[in-house]
């Protein structure tokens, strides 16, 4: 990844935590503990991957920046009440992440479960509130509710907990990969796109790269939990191994597994064909990937 596109990106994350922040605030009376446990995990430091694909997304849509940035937050919401669950005991029972204490860590496990539930439906409240059109709303928080639920997201996460009593096999690993990463990614994807007013096709192709990038990212992580450190990560390392998850890395080694990210990196890559050089930047962030240290 380039220093000028890595520049801008952090420019973005800058930006969007910035309107981020506006929308996490509370306008009414809501328990502070609460409050503080839902920014904790949203506001930490973090490369805001998939509001800058919401952005872009309704951008190449063309729509403006600002209508994304809900949506973005929503998108957001799900992804850190994902990793508020995911970092509990009963889950992956982990103490840190992206460098700070866990949730459940900071504010105990009773608060950072309602944390994470407040913040499941906050999303939708944000779509319904800052969408122009009724149907546009239905539209996005249909996309968002398939990522997230029992056929996306949380179905992926049960995938996943139950893959631990198995035998690893790459057909498993692939669908846990698909819904409880990529799943999200893909509708990151999609809902800028019809945030923007894209045709059906552009929706589509935006959403296909989503998925493609999305299925390379989780590969890489998996890679990294084996080759990375806890200090580079921001988070324990090496707990897949030890949890016996079904990851690519455990079902066909590191050099295959480098080679299938590579693969999905450049599948992604090739739905961004109709948009020409305006989606310079995506293929940067699909090749991003293949930068990280693994």
């Amino acid at each position: 990844m380039t220093s000028d596109f890595t520049d801008s990106l952090r420019a973005f994350a800058e930006e969007f935590d910035l309107q981020f922040n506006k929308l996490l605030t509370p306008k009414g009376e809501v328990p502070q503990t609460l409050v503080d446990a839902m920014r904790h995990t949203t506001l930490a430091p973090g490369k805001r991957l998939r509001p800058y694909l919401v952005a872009r997304s309704c951008e190449l849509a063309g729509g403006r920046r600002e209508d994304a940035w809900a949506v973005g937050a929503a998108i957001e919401s799900i992804h850190a009440f994902s990793l508020i669950h995911d970092d509990l005991p009963a889950m992956d029972d982990d103490d840190l992440r992206r460098g700070r204490l866990t949730c459940h860590k900071a504010f105990g496990e009773a608060v950072a479960i309602l944390a994470g539930d407040a913040l499941s439906v906050y999303a939708f409240e944000l779509l319904a509130a800052h969408t122009p059109s009724p149907k546009m709303a239905v539209d996005l928080i249909r996309e968002l509710a398939q990522a997230t639920g029992w056929s996306g997201m949380i179905g992926g996460q049960t995938a996943d907990i139950l893959g631990e009593r198995e035998s690893p096999t790459l057909s498993k690993a692939s669908y846990i990969h698909e819904r409880k990463t990529a799943a999200l990614i893909r509708a990151a994807c999609r809902m800028g796109a019809l945030r923007g007013g894209g045709d059906s096709n552009l929706v589509d192709r935006v959403g296909a790269f989503g998925s493609h990038f999305g299925k390379a990212f989780q590969i890489t992580d998996d890679l990294l939990d084996l080759t990375s450190s806890t200090e580079v990560m921001g988070k324990r390392v090496g707990k897949d191994s030890t949890a016996s998850k079904q990851t690519f890395p455990q079902c066909v080694g590191l050099e295959e597994s480098r080679a299938i990210v590579l693969a999905e990196v450049e599948r992604a890559v090739e739905q961004l064909a109709i948009l020409g050089s305006d989606a310079d930047d995506l293929r940067s962030l699909a090749r991003y990937v293949t930068d990280r240290n693994y």
